[in-house]
């Protein structure tokens, strides 16, 4: 199992848009491969955070969200250590 780190302030330009939504999904499915360790870091509004955990649940094996101000939490792990 890799770790693969996506910082999702790099999907967009000063703002995220809805209207980008899908190619936002698309990048980070295809970033995280398959059964890896993902780690989501970066500002982003919220709803982008919630649908790329949402569109990655199935594909990561383990989901962390990575914050200066919380440290690591474990959004989902299905690892069977």
């Amino acid at each position: 199992m890799a770790e693969v780190n996506i910082d999702l302030s790099s999907f967009y330009t000063s703002n995220a848009k809805l209207s980008e939504l899908e190619s936002y999904i698309e990048k980070a499915r295809s970033l995280a491969g398959e059964a890896n360790e993902v780690i989501l870091t970066g500002q982003a509004p919220v709803w982008l955070y919630l649908k790329i955990a949402h569109a990655l649940h199935g594909k990561a094996r383990k989901l962390i969200y990575r914050s200066p101000v919380t440290g690591d939490v474990v959004i989902f792990d299905h690892s069977p250590d």
